[in-house]
Formats: C-alpha cells, structure tokens, sequence
C-alpha cells in the first residue's frame, strides 16, 4: 500500500478523522480548508513561508551524529536537532504556516491551546511577528509546571488564559480554545497545534510538519549514502512524529512511535491511548482516546506536559491499525534517565517529550543493533529543568 496522500477530501484514514463538531464550527471549518487548499499550491505563499522558516525560524536544522550516545545504546544514532529552532521546539514550523494563513484569510486574532507551552509560545511568536492579538488557554496544573513558557508568552504580548476545569491539562485547554472559536469564527483562526481536531487540521499541522521529514531525508542521504533503518519520535497529539515519518512512509523503513507511559501502562496512570486506548470521539475527529466502558475519557498522566493528552491524531491511528508504524510507550522514570543519558553524552538537554524517544533507544528490538537510527529530538528542555530537579529530589 502507497501511505502518502492516503487523507482524502473528506478527511477520513478509513474510519479515523472526520468532523464531530457543532454545526455552527462547519462553516469555519469549510472556510479554512478551502483556503488552506488554495493557498497549497500558490508559489507566492510557497516562498513567503520558506522565506520565515529559513530566515526567522532558523530552518534547515542540522541532522547530527551523536556519537557518543551511540556508544552508549549500540546504535548508529542521528538526532534531527528541532531543539535549535526559534522558541526551542518543532512547534514554529506550524505555526508559522498557520499564521501567514490566518492572514490570507483576513483574520485579526489567533487562539491557541498548549500543555508543555511550546505550542504557546511559538504561536505568541508568530502572532508578534505578524502583528495579531493572540489569546492561550493553558490547564492551570500546565501553568503550575510550565512557569517559564507562561512569562515567556506573556512576553511576547499573549494573554494566557487559566483553564480550571476537568484535569486542568492540555485536553481541558483544548475545550475551552473551541468553545471560544465557536463564538467568534469571524475574526479569529484557532491556531491547533498537533495532527489533532476535526479535518482539515490534521492534514494542515501534518503538512506544514513534513518539513522535518523532507530535510532529514536529503541531509541522512548526505551523510549516508542511504535511508535510515529506523526513525523514532516521541508522540503525544503525534505532531513531531508524523512530520518526520510522512515522507518515508512508502520507504523500506521502520518508524516507531513513543507514547508517555507515565507510571506505567499496568496503573492507569499514563497518556498512551495507541497502547492501551479504543475507539472514540475527542475533540472533533474520531481516534483512539484513552477512555472507560461508559466512553468517558480518563484522566492522563506524564512527566512530560506536552504528552499529557488522552487522544492522538487519527493519522496515527490508522497508521497503527495498518501496522506501518509500531507505538510503544516509556515510562516517566526511563524518559528521566534519558534526560540525564543525552545531557551527559551529548551536552544536550532535550525537551521531556524528547527524552521519552531516547529512552526508547535503549529499548529497540535487537535486529537494530549497530544499525543506522534517526531520533527527532523535537524540542529542548530548558522549560523542564524545574520539573526534573524535582524528580531527582534536588532543591533550585
């Protein structure tokens, strides 16, 4: 089977995706693919968002040989280093491109929602940049654990706005970013900012995400003289994960995909609905959630905040039951031990959300041994630096 361009008009990867959305969210959602679908294939805005990415952003990152940490876990490991790019994480490449379309479109206002904060500030950057009023709703346990991404929203002009109810996480944010939408489509875009939602955004942040995967291709190819064995990438709402993988799906490659195993899969206490989750409706497309008998949808649990979601994107979901791409989970103390594994090996401090798919390194099937392995390092982890002292029990 032939994976790429497999999301048809309709918005559905066989009975994943589609649009669970109040009627009065269709017309903005009608809007923002036909415009989204137009704008795709203009040069002019082609250029416009290459020139940000390049120029701004800081694109292309660099695809680096880790040495070091590969002697350490058996492989040939490659990190593809979205850590390096404005605002510390993949998010910008999306909300770049988001943005510049909210423009076209005549829109005056972004919203957002954000869990690790990432999201946040890099759509508070874009909005600065581009001169709009930008609103985030962020779950006050998020705010709590997440302090520096709060100051630096508000730095750049964002009003973040506390989210009190449910968990008080990223799936709460999301609500509330909705309910706002809904009330004022005119002047506003919702800025989503994963492969999640109802369509067209799962095929919008996926498109504007394939970037990472398109220059990890040239640049191993470089390096190489061929493909990897392996990619691997953490997943949450499976942004970071997807925009690497996409363009290698019809290649001889293996992906494998991380989920937040929190205390372990075995206590309920995680955020991995593609190991232990159903079918169900969340946030406006049909997935995989993490969810009990009566379809209610469970509380989650990670270190990380950015994978502390109980859904995922239904690209990811299809992609699981079709058996392309392997999910599997690390737990919160494997992923801080791998914080402190790259910190050491490598002098980098990679994002939490990271961390879960270098922990996984140690954990790949021996087939892989000595082979070549490309690690997205999706975000760096000076926003978790709090977070982990506290792990480690060490006061700041």
């Amino acid at each position: 089977m032939k994976y790429m361009n497999k999301f048809p008009a309709k918005g559905k990867f066989d009975g994943f995706g589609g649009q669970f959305v109040p009627e009065t969210l269709m017309p903005a959602l009608e809007e923002l693919k036909k415009a989204y679908l137009k704008l795709k294939k203009d040069k002019k805005f082609k250029r416009e968002l290459n020139y940000y990415l390049r120029e701004y952003a800081g694109r292309p990152t660099p695809l680096y040989y880790a040495k070091r940490l590969s002697s350490q876990v058996g492989l040939k490991v490659y990190l593809k280093r979205e850590d390096l790019l404005l605002g510390g994480a993949h998010k910008i490449n999306n909300t770049l491109g988001q943005t510049l379309l909210a423009t076209h479109m005549g829109k005056t206002r972004l919203i957002a929602e954000t869990g690790a904060g990432q999201h946040g500030v890099a759509t508070a950057t874009a909005a600065a940049m581009f001169g709009l009023k930008c609103d985030v709703y962020m779950g006050t346990v998020d705010m709590e654990r997440q302090k520096l991404n709060v100051f630096r929203m508000r730095l750049l002009g964002a009003r973040v706005i506390p989210v009190k109810s449910g968990s008080c996480t990223l799936k709460d944010a999301v609500n509330e970013a909705l309910r706002d939408w809904t009330t004022n489509v005119r002047t506003t875009h919702y800025l989503l900012g994963s492969v999640v939602g109802p369509h067209p955004y799962p095929m919008i942040v996926r498109d504007f995400q394939r970037v990472i995967g398109k220059e990890t291709r040239e640049q191993i190819l470089n390096a190489e003289k061929r493909l990897p064995d392996a990619i691997v990438a953490c997943v949450g709402g499976g942004s970071n994960a997807i925009g690497i993988f996409y363009d290698f799906l019809d290649d001889p490659v293996e992906f494998y995909g991380i989920e937040a195993g929190g205390k372990g899969l075995k206590t309920g206490k995680h955020a991995a609905p593609l190991c232990d989750g159903s079918g169900g409706v969340l946030h406006g497309s049909y997935s995989v959630v993490m969810q009990d008998k009566f379809g209610q949808i469970l509380p989650t649990h990670s270190i990380a905040a950015g994978l502390d979601y109980p859904g995922v994107g239904p690209e990811h979901a299809f992609m699981k039951f079709q058996g392309r791409i392997h999910y599997d989970s690390v737990t919160d103390d494997e992923a801080m031990n791998a914080f402190k594994l790259l910190s050491e090996t490598e002098g980098i401090l990679p994002a939490l959300e990271s961390a879960h798919a270098i922990a996984y390194l140690k954990k790949m099937p021996r087939k892989f041994k000595g082979k070549l392995i490309v690690v997205n390092l999706s975000g760096r982890g000076d926003k978790d630096v709090e977070v982990a002292a506290k792990a480690m029990g060490v006061k700041m």
